[in-house]
């Protein structure tokens, strides 16, 4: 069992904002900084720490991966649950020896695998949040059927049925694309620059549709939404944790400006 420990206090969404440092020992690595929100760490067999071994903090360049087994010594996890109900911990280093043999790739040469590896997952929960979402359309849709007011289901008045299409609108722009993104990643021939555009934009809907069906969901089944009980209110925190992970909706939107302005 693996989990990836990148993220950092202070790094906000920047993949290149590494402050936990390796220092060199002889054939070995000092390794010493504080990685945040390692989802899976308690469970984790090794962690897959990166560190700065050259450069500035917010340099790309200088980041190495390294393969740390969470019983090495001065490793300490402090676990806790997520909002939306997954493990994670803050993890600490302190001088913690690993060997030249556990880097992961190339030394200094980190920062590559990131930014692919951020494109995957971006999708992959772009995907996953499309799933929420049409889990929450279906769950209203049959609430608006079945709930009754004056007599009549409420999903017969007309200003309810215009929020659904909204809801469903969201979710079918979502849907594609995401669709769109997994194409252009699963596809080799295509070319880094389009992987980051694709990657950013299927964030971007996801984060925003998942805010509007989320809500729209919740205020459509009332006060009920808000219950511990009904599994809406766990699909919108989750949507709401996803809109938070690898860069926000406003993140990537100005990440996909940039790439676009960016001369071919």
């Amino acid at each position: 069992m693996l989990a990836l420990a990148h993220t950092e206090p202070k790094a906000r969404f920047d993949l290149a904002h590494v402050e936990t440092r390796a220092e060199r020992a002889g054939g070995s690595f000092k390794l010493s900084g504080h990685k945040a929100v390692v989802l899976g760490a308690a469970s984790a067999d090794h962690l897959i720490v990166s560190a700065r071994t050259s450069g500035a903090v917010a340099e790309a360049a200088g980041i190495t991966l390294f393969l740390v087994p969470k019983s090495a010594g001065g490793l300490s996890l402090l676990p806790y649950r997520t909002a939306c109900g997954q493990r994670a911990a803050e993890v600490k280093l302190a001088g913690v020896v690993v060997e030249a043999g556990q880097i992961l790739g190339a030394l200094d040469g980190a920062a590559v695998l990131l930014e692919r590896t951020a494109e995957e997952a971006l999708v992959a929960l772009a995907a996953e949040a499309v799933g929420a979402m049409a889990a929450l359309l279906a769950m209203t849709r049959e609430y608006l059927k079945t709930r009754k007011q004056f007599g009549v289901p409420i999903g017969s008045f007309q200003v309810l049925q215009h929020r659904l299409v909204d809801m469903f609108m969201a979710h079918e722009l979502a849907r594609s694309t995401s669709e769109a993104a997994a194409r252009v990643l699963g596809d080799a021939a295509s070319l880094a620059a389009d992987r980051a555009r694709m990657a950013a934009a299927a964030k971007v809907q996801a984060g925003r549709a998942g805010r509007l069906v989320g809500q729209e969901a919740v205020q459509l089944h009332g006060g009920m939404g808000m219950t511990d009980e009904l599994a809406v209110g766990h699909y919108f925190k989750r949507l709401t944790m996803i809109d938070a992970m690898f860069g926000n909706a406003d993140h990537h939107q100005r990440r996909f400006a940039e790439l676009e302005a960016a001369p071919a």
